[in-house]
């Protein structure tokens, strides 16, 4: 969900393959799920008048680097360099929200889950425009396009609901672990797609 890669149209066409994006998003699928096993097993009860622990302050900055980091190796791999704008945003807004985490985590849960929610809200919202422009190119961009408006409604969710004495770290979880999900599927769509091609 809001782990976002982004690309635009124009330089998908010319180097970006099914494969080396279905290969990116299994890495996301890998990290997101373990991400949500360290979550669950070390901090899923701390709620939102809760300090962050040191492993769930580490949990909480890495997610937002990692998708910052995403997008770069995507950005690589279809040789954009410094002219995809659309990417640079998405860097840019990983970022920032990195080190807007590492200023949350030494505050309470709600505000982490605040910032969280606000970057899960615009990196959806991009991860969105972005595959919606990427059909035509690439295919089978469906489940990255669902994928984009459930992180745009579920962020605004949780930032509306961060200083509810209920929030947790639990429904972070959850968010990554839908989030793998349809980056799974879109790796078997891909696939699918690719395989219909070679026919």
């Amino acid at each position: 969900m809001t782990q976002t890669t982004v690309t635009s149209a124009a330089s998908t066409t010319a180097a970006m393959t099914p494969s080396g994006l279905r290969s990116l998003h299994l890495i996301r699928v890998v990290f997101s799920l373990i991400w949500v096993a360290l979550v669950f097993t070390t901090s899923a009860s701390l709620v939102s008048t809760d300090r962050p622990t040191v492993i769930a302050g580490v949990l909480l900055i890495v997610y937002p680097l990692w998708d910052a980091i995403a997008t770069l190796i995507e950005r690589r791999l279809a040789g954009t360099g410094s002219t995809n704008r659309v990417s640079t945003i998405n860097m840019a807004l990983g970022l920032a929200t990195t080190l807007a985490m590492i200023i949350a985590v030494f505050s309470t849960i709600g505000t982490a889950l605040l910032v969280f929610g606000v970057w899960a809200l615009f990196s959806g919202a991009i991860q969105l425009v972005v595959a919606i422009r990427r059909r035509r190119t690439v295919g089978a961009q469906w489940p990255m396009v669902i994928s984009g408006g459930q992180s745009v409604l579920a962020g605004a969710t949780v930032a509306a609901m961060s200083a509810s004495a209920t929030s947790s770290l639990s429904t972070l979880a959850g968010y990554s672990a839908f989030g793998a999900f349809w980056f799974l599927v879109s790796v078997i769509a891909l696939s699918m797609r690719s395989r219909r091609e070679k026919r």
